[in-house]
């Protein structure tokens, strides 16, 4: 059994497993700024370090809490920042590790989706990539139970990333969190006003309209918002800010959305 190691425990997140329980802990009991009045299929999540980004994604996890009983897979779909390649990754590992214990794979879904085509195997492009583990934390409090299916998005074919959510799509079992942060580098102000249009673009199910400037993991999101506007579903906005509103400068800021699809 492989067994991918959680390799940004420390840097990213706490690496004690009762200090890294608390922070998630601390993170989950705050109101989404909006509450989803439909169940929820997918989520989108921010995947910055927890002192920039972990009430945002606080608030993404809070708005499925309710929903935990039922949900046993979770897709988990974010971008490859170090390694280039086309389409869709998945692993080969077995299990994902974290402080608070592993996270099992559904190696059925996995071998289900490279059959057919619809991903490969490319275990370089998960070794040191921080996009998924940073979720694993909240998906294991969350849900200790549940398996995920771990994704790499590695170019701008959206399309690929929706083909692969529609062969993942399954009932009320299965969660699908997207990994993206917003606009990168930007000043406070500006920051604001990008995240701000970014956020209507999702909220309106614009697939195709996301780019790598407005959000790191855009191909993944339009992924999302194809198979969502498809399905005629709806987007919430729960919460909106940066790291200037959190632990970092207001000269250059990342920003941070909270979003769920139902």
């Amino acid at each position: 059994m492989r067994v991918r190691p959680a390799v940004f425990a420390g840097t990213f997140y706490p690496d004690k497993p009762q200090e890294l329980a608390a922070v998630v802990r601390s993170y989950l009991p705050k109101s989404p700024s909006a509450t989803p009045t439909t169940v929820i299929k997918a989520i989108i999540a921010p995947h910055a370090g927890y002192i920039f980004s972990g009430a945002t994604a606080g608030a993404a996890y809070a708005a499925v809490m309710a929903q935990k009983s039922h949900i046993d897979r979770i897709v988990v779909l974010g971008p490859s920042h170090r390694v280039g390649f086309s389409g869709v990754a998945s692993s080969g590992a077995s299990a994902f590790e974290t402080p608070l214990g592993p996270v099992a794979v559904d190696r059925d879904a996995v071998t289900a989706l490279t059959s057919a085509g619809l991903a490969r195997e490319f275990e370089v492009a998960h070794e040191d990539e921080h996009s998924l583990e940073v979720q694993l934390p909240f998906i294991k409090t969350v849900f200790p139970s549940a398996h995920i299916v771990p994704l790499l998005a590695g170019d701008e074919d959206w399309q690929a990333c929706e083909r692969v959510l529609a062969a993942l799509w399954g009932k009320d079992e299965t969660l699908i969190v997207i990994s993206s942060d917003l606009s990168h580098y930007h000043d406070y102000a500006t920051a604001q006003h990008v995240d701000g249009e970014t956020a209507k673009e999702i909220a309106s199910l614009a697939a195709g309209s996301i780019d790598h400037e407005q959000a790191c993991g855009a191909t993944a999101v339009n992924g999302i918002l194809g198979i969502a506007a498809e399905k005629k579903m709806s987007c919430q906005t729960l919460e909106l800010r940066n790291s200037g509103d959190t632990a970092g400068p207001k000269n250059r800021v990342v920003g941070y959305g909270a979003f769920a699809i139902g």
